[in-house]
């Protein structure tokens, strides 16, 4: 099978997997929902295809194995996650999947076993649209899943516990569904580069160096509800318009540090009628820096403002830290490795960072991680535009291929 080939079947898996959702008009698939049920049974079926056993997880995680040549062989993890922001793109996860996948058709193809065993990883949540805490697929995997997530309820006040339950996984099974770290070789991650530099660059893929840290906080301002045609504007108690305020800090702040991004991407307001003043607000705030000391201060600047902003309109606030994330290296090894498949290809190597979240943050609890971005028209992502081109994803196949090939050679393992 070609590269070619091999790009244009991974690029119409990627076209059917975008039908799966639970908009009409827009791709939308949440954790644990039926359109990821319909994705687990489709890639499921085509990882059965290959000769690999499948299985899915006590949280939703679809698992294919190629069996190593010898019995007893440490595992290599590959993969991505299957799940999506709302209105979303087609090949921000499923496009990792689809090429480790497009991998193992290759290898059985030729009949090849390697000194390893190879999992490929299909992760029920990576974005954390549904509950609002991301990583929740690959934190089971790593043995990091905090237990009173299970309480979280959606927005139709369902909990993650009663959703993974009727998903048909079993949430006391969590637990003890971690990887352990001495059967584990290494995780390797083909992901869209959810940037433009490498287009920049006229580059079809790219080596990454680091993940870089992020904190997901949440800030509520709470003040006092009234008619919007009788209250004075001198004795209101606006949470809305503290938040808006806060949230123009926010922006303001990150533009100033040179690295930091900061977003505050979701607003609840309550009670929500037209005619009411806002009495209660809550607001997310996502701020990423490679460096963990300037994330750090950033978040404790915001909280302060928080408070500043409640005094001075009346108001009372409330800080929460959802999620917080150090920054991950990529392993020096695997980097190589990469480096190495995309020389041969004739291919310049191109080292980057990574502003985004990706699985490997939460395995590299357990293994040394590598993560090869692919070129993606715009840098666009979490977006319908997303897009990449069919040749670049041949070039990733190829990388990813040798990739596997030379760890599966003495000197390879060696080096790793």
């Amino acid at each position: 099978m070609s590269d070619k080939h091999s790009a244009r079947i991974v690029m119409e898996r990627c076209d059917i997997l975008g039908t799966f959702s639970e908009e009409s008009g827009r791709l939308t698939r949440r954790f644990a929902t039926p359109p990821m049920k319909q994705v687990n049974e489709t890639v499921g079926a085509w990882m059965r295809a290959t000769g690999m056993t499948v299985h899915v997880d006590a949280i939703g995680n679809l698992v294919g194995r190629y069996e190593a040549a010898e019995p007893g062989a440490r595992t290599l993890l590959l993969g991505s996650h299957l799940d999506t922001v709302p209105n979303a793109g087609k090949y921000d996860g499923p496009l990792g999947v689809m090429v480790a996948l497009a991998c193992i058709e290759r290898l059985q193809m030729r009949g090849e076993r390697l000194p390893f065993a190879i999992e490929v990883l299909g992760f029920a949540d990576e974005e954390g649209l549904r509950y609002r805490c991301a990583y929740l697929g690959s934190s089971v995997v790593a043995g990091t899943f905090p237990a009173q997530l299970l309480e979280l309820s959606d927005s139709d006040g369902m909990t993650m516990a009663e959703a993974i339950r009727d998903f048909g996984g079993d949430p006391a099974a969590l637990a003890t569904a971690k990887r352990e770290r001495n059967d584990i070789l290494g995780y390797c991650e083909v992901h869209i580069e959810q940037g433009p530099v490498l287009e920049a660059n006229d580059i079809p893929v790219g080596v990454v160096s680091a993940i870089a840290g992020q904190s997901r906080l949440a800030a509520n301002f709470t003040g006092e509800a009234g008619h919007a045609g009788t209250v004075p504007m001198v004795l209101r108690r606006d949470a809305l318009c503290a938040a808006a305020e806060f949230a123009l800090l926010v922006e303001s702040y990150a533009r100033s540090v040179p690295g930091l991004v900061a977003t505050v991407g979701q607003l609840v307001v309550q009670p929500g009628a037209s005619n009411v003043i806002p009495d209660d607000v809550m607001l997310s705030v996502d701020v990423r820096h490679q460096d963990d000391a300037i994330r750090e201060r950033a978040c404790q600047w915001f909280r302060h403002q928080t408070q500043r902003i409640a005094q001075e309109r009346q108001l009372t606030a409330d800080w929460q830290v959802r999620q917080e994330r150090c920054t991950v290296s990529c392993a020096p090894g695997l980097q190589d490795m990469l480096a190495q498949g995309i020389e041969e290809q004739g291919y310049p190597v191109h080292v980057l960072s990574s502003g985004a979240g990706h699985d490997g943050v939460m395995l590299s609890v357990i293994t040394e991680i590598a993560l090869l971005f692919v070129r993606c028209y715009k840098g666009i992502s979490h977006h319908p535009t997303e897009s990449v081109m069919e040749d670049d994803v041949a070039v990733a196949i190829e990388v990813l291929e040798r990739f596997l090939l030379l760890l599966a050679d003495e000197e390879g393992r060696r080096r790793f």
